[in-house]
C-alpha cells in the first residue's frame, strides 16, 4: 500500500503543475476564526490590534498524518478615524508531505461606508503574492519502480529517473482579490472575489497558452447573531449564530451551513458540508476564551466515499488561536454603543 501511494503521488503532483490546471484553495473549516481568508472585507471588523493562527491537518490517516496541512498567520486592526481597517496574513499549504507547497503573502484594506444607525456597508481589498514550488527530489517516478525492491535499492540508495528535471521548480506570481460586507440589525451577507488576477502557478513551461491561471473562487456567505437571555457581558457574550457558507472555483464547490453558539467563555459548533457531488464532512468544534486569548479546535468526520476506503481518512483536525489585543470593558462598552451596533461577535 505504501508503495502505491508512492508511485501515485508524483502522478497526482505532476498533474497538479500542469498549465490550465484547475486546482482549490485551503477553505478552514473555522472561517470565522480566519476572517481575512474568507473575505478582505471582514479586516478592522474588531475592536482593536488582533492576532489569529490556524492550522489546518486534513486527512490525518494519509501519508503519516502529512498529506495536506495548511497554516496561516495573520494581524489586522480597525482605524476608527478612517472608518478603515488594515491587515497582513501569511498562508502556507503543503500536499504530498511538503512535495508540492505554495506560499501566499498578502496586504489588505477595508472601507465602511455607515448608511444609518443600523445599516452598513464594508468593501475590502486584498493584494499580495503566491508562491508554488515542487520538492523534485522527494519524487518518485514509474522507471524507478523495481518489481521486486521498489525504488529503493539493497544498499539503500534510490534508484536514478530517466525523467528531465524542469528548469525552474517553483513561481511566484501577483495576486488581488476584493469582497463586501452588508449589515444591518442581527443579520449580514457577503460575497468575495479571489484570484481577480487569475494569478499563474504552472511550473512545467509547455503549452502555455493553454494556461487559465488560477481560477477565481467565488464565496457567499450569511448569517444572523441572536442574543442568549443574560448573554449581554460584552467581554465574553452569550448567542447564537446560524450561517451558510456557499464557495465555488472552479468546477468544484461546497455549501456549507452549520451554528455557532457563544455561552460566556465557553463557544461550539456545528456545520455540514457538501460538496457539488456529494456530501463530504459533518464539523464538530468547540473552544475556550479568557482575556485577551481565544482558541478552538475543530473536528472534520468524513462522510463521502472516501470514509470507507482502507484505513479512512482519519479526517481533518483544526486548531485557531486568537489574540485579542485589547479587553476593556467600558472602552468596549463606550465603542459598541456608539458604532460598533453589528452582529460580529463570532468573528471576534
Amino acid at each position: 500500500m505504501k508503495l502505491c501511494v508512492r508511485f501515485l503521488m508524483p502522478l497526482f503532483v505532476l498533474f497538479l503543475i500542469q498549465p490550465g490546471l484547475r486546482a482549490q484553495d485551503p477553505v478552514f473549516s473555522q472561517f470565522f476564526a480566519a476572517p481575512l481568508q474568507l473575505n478582505p472585507a471582514f479586516t478592522g471588523t474588531n475592536f482593536a490590534p488582533r492576532i489569529t493562527f490556524n492550522y489546518r491537518n486534513q486527512y490525518a490517516a494519509w501519508l503519516g498524518g502529512s498529506a495536506y496541512s495548511t497554516y496561516a498567520v495573520a494581524y489586522e486592526q480597525p482605524i476608527e478615524a478612517m472608518n478603515s481597517g488594515i491587515g497582513l496574513m501569511l498562508l502556507g499549504d503543503s500536499a504530498g508531505q511538503g512535495i508540492y507547497k505554495t506560499n501566499n503573502a498578502s496586504a489588505f484594506y477595508s472601507y465602511k461606508i455607515r448608511m444609518n444607525d443600523d445599516f452598513a456597508v464594508k468593501f475590502g481589498i486584498q493584494a499580495g503574492l503566491i508562491q508554488s514550488r515542487v520538492n523534485w527530489e522527494r519524487l518518485i517516478f514509474g522507471d524507478q519502480i523495481d518489481p521486486i525492491n521498489g525504488p529503493v535499492g539493497p544498499d539503500g540508495s534510490v534508484a536514478p529517473t530517466n525523467e528531465d528535471r524542469p528548469e525552474t521548480l517553483n513561481r511566484t506570481s501577483f495576486d488581488i482579490s476584493a469582497g463586501m460586507l452588508v449589515y444591518s440589525g442581527p443579520v449580514y451577507g457577503g460575497v468575495s472575489i479571489k484570484h481577480l488576477s487569475t494569478p499563474d502557478e504552472s511550473l512545467l513551461r509547455v503549452n502555455e497558452n493553454l494556461s487559465a491561471g488560477l481560477p477565481i473562487r467565488t464565496t457567499i456567505h450569511a448569517g444572523a447573531e441572536f442574543p442568549l437571555p443574560g448573554g449581554n457581558n460584552l467581554s465574553a457574550p452569550s448567542f447564537i449564530s446560524p450561517n451558510l457558507m456557499f464557495i465555488k472555483q472552479g468546477e468544484f464547490g461546497q455549501i456549507n451551513g452549520g451554528t455557532y453558539a457563544g455561552f460566556g467563555k465557553i463557544f461550539a459548533g456545528l456545520w455540514y458540508r457538501h460538496t457539488f457531488s456529494n456530501p463530504d464532512a459533518v464539523i464538530v468544534m468547540f473552544g475556550y476564551r479568557e482575556g485577551v486569548l481565544r482558541i478552538g479546535y475543530s473536528y472534520d468526520q468524513t462522510i463521502s466515499r472516501l470514509a470507507s476506503a482502507p484505513g479512512g481518512t482519519g479526517g481533518t483536525h483544526e486548531i485557531s488561536v486568537t489574540i485579542n489585543f485589547e479587553d476593556s470593558y467600558e472602552l468596549k462598552r463606550k465603542r459598541r454603543s456608539a458604532r460598533y451596533n453589528d452582529c460580529f461577535n463570532m468573528f471576534r
